[in-house]
């Protein structure tokens, strides 16, 4: 799953294909500092964002679940 770092924050972001409207769906997982370096701490738990969309590749919906997580934070 990619990831990016955003100041604090580690952002995951994907695409998931479903099925049923043959089409992918952005989603994302935002994790923040923790006091434990072995465990991450989740902010914001793996969700989908801009529910209203769907897209023609994972790629593209990879890149809006990264832009609307820049957003939250």
């Amino acid at each position: 799953m990619p990831t990016e770092t955003h100041g604090d924050y580690e952002i995951e972001y994907q695409g998931q294909f479903m099925a049923d409207v043959d089409a992918w769906a952005a989603f994302v997982t935002v994790y923040g500092p923790s006091d434990n370096p072995m465990h991450r701490k989740t902010v914001i738990p793996a969700q989908r964002v801009s529910v209203e969309q769907v897209f023609a590749s994972e790629e593209q919906a990879a890149t809006e679940a990264l832009r609307v997580a820049r957003t939250m934070l």
